[in-house]
């Protein structure tokens, strides 16, 4: 199938999935408080959710793998996450809302995982920039974030579950649209995510992926406190904040594919770690406005680009068969597990070292630089199909 009619249709997916991450997941805890839940309770729910994340995308990218069934394993997990959004207005009370949002969040999980395992191989095939479509993701979620806002302002908080609802329902439709993929090959459908924590690559790719990442924790907790009581307004740190967004969605687009095709992808990942050090150095440093609008001009680096460059490498580097288990695996440890640990630790960090919290997060995109070498050979000699043990 040719590029004019692959691309529309994984715009299409991507922009209806992260519109329904932007019209849920922003003002969920304030529903949660709404419906009547305790700051503790909200707080367990919202846990809860985290944890069967873990298990949910993982044994849904293994289910896929399994049955050669990736389209359809997202198509369904998209129907249950618009029809799981729709029981936040159905629970009642604490263990009905912990139930929703166990559901919720277990139906979610795999979502951008196995979207992720069915774009790359169609973009390689029709030759368009995975970039496209996952900068596409981004500005949608974007807009959903701020539909998100002005529905609350006119219907109140419990229309957003409808709204996510329609999103995801839509996210179904368009996956059936997609192309049908090739069967399978270069691992055996026993494989699983054994093969893939026994290969050393992959075990690379992961640990890169959660240092960096994982950096984010003590500026998506702490920054805007920050900022605000070294005198900066709402308005400003909310400019401040839809800088990275942007900055994230110009690299996807634009920026991103031509660096990756420069300095190979691990080339870019040293360059994302490289960003991380200069960028929670100088928060570490100061709250200059102009400083701090230079620095979140890095999140294109060191989000989107650390992104973009563990995509290539999944996708040299993984057996098709593997592909739906290899995304899910790496978005739970690298992305969620790391993020999940590393916000844990943000809170003792920032409450005993203030700023200085910051040069840990530094620290952390330093320990990333080493793992890099590793995964320049690997990637380098090509994939072997069959043989992910030896990556």
């Amino acid at each position: 199938m040719q590029v004019g009619a692959v691309l529309p249709r994984f715009l299409v997916v991507y922009a209806a999935l992260y519109a329904g991450y932007g019209l849920t997941t922003p003002f969920l805890p304030a529903l949660l408080s709404q419906r009547g839940l305790s700051p503790t309770e909200v707080g367990l729910v919202l846990a809860a959710g985290t944890g069967i994340r873990l298990a949910a995308g993982p044994l849904a990218g293994r289910l896929a793998d399994r049955l050669a069934a990736g389209r359809a394993v997202l198509a369904a997990c998209a129907a249950l996450s618009g029809a799981s959004a729709l029981l936040y207005l159905a629970g009642h009370g604490f263990a009905g809302l912990l139930l929703a949002g166990l559901v919720h969040a277990a139906a979610t999980a795999p979502l951008a995982p196995l979207a992720d395992a069915l774009a790359l191989p169609a973009a390689g095939a029709a030759r368009f920039a995975y970039g496209t479509v996952r900068g596409a993701g981004s500005a949608a979620f974007i807009a959903g974030t701020l539909v998100a806002g002005q529905v609350t302002g006119w219907l109140g908080l419990a229309a957003l579950p409808v709204a996510g609802a329609l999103a995801f329902a839509a996210l179904a439709g368009a996956t059936l649209r997609l192309p049908g993929a090739a069967a399978p090959a270069g691992a055996p459908v026993t494989a699983g995510a054994g093969l893939l924590l026994r290969a050393p690559g992959f075990r690379r790719l992961v640990a890169v992926a959660a240092l960096v990442v994982g950096s984010h924790a003590v500026h998506d907790a702490f920054a805007v406190i920050r900022w605000r009581e070294a005198g900066l307004s709402a308005g400003t740190a909310s400019l401040l904040w839809a800088e990275a967004v942007a900055a994230e969605v110009l690299v996807f687009l634009v920026l991103g594919p031509p660096l990756l095709a420069r300095l190979g992808p691990a080339g870019a990942l040293a360059l994302a770690a490289g960003a991380g050090i200069l960028r929670w150095s100088v928060a570490a440093l100061t709250v200059a406005l102009p400083a701090l609008a230079g620095i979140q001009a890095l999140h294109g680096l060191t989000f989107a680009l650390l992104h973009l460059a563990a995509m290539r490498i999944l996708g040299q580097t993984v057996p098709s068969a593997l592909a739906a288990t290899a995304q899910t695996l790496y978005g739970t440890l690298g992305l969620g597990l790391a993020t999940t640990l590393a916000t844990l630790a943000a809170g003792p960090l920032y409450g005993a070292l203030g700023a200085g919290a910051f040069w840990v997060m530094a620290a952390s995109c330093a320990a990333a630089l080493p793992l890099v070498p590793g995964l320049a050979a690997s990637t380098a000699s090509g994939p072997e199909p069959g043989r992910g043990e030896e990556r």
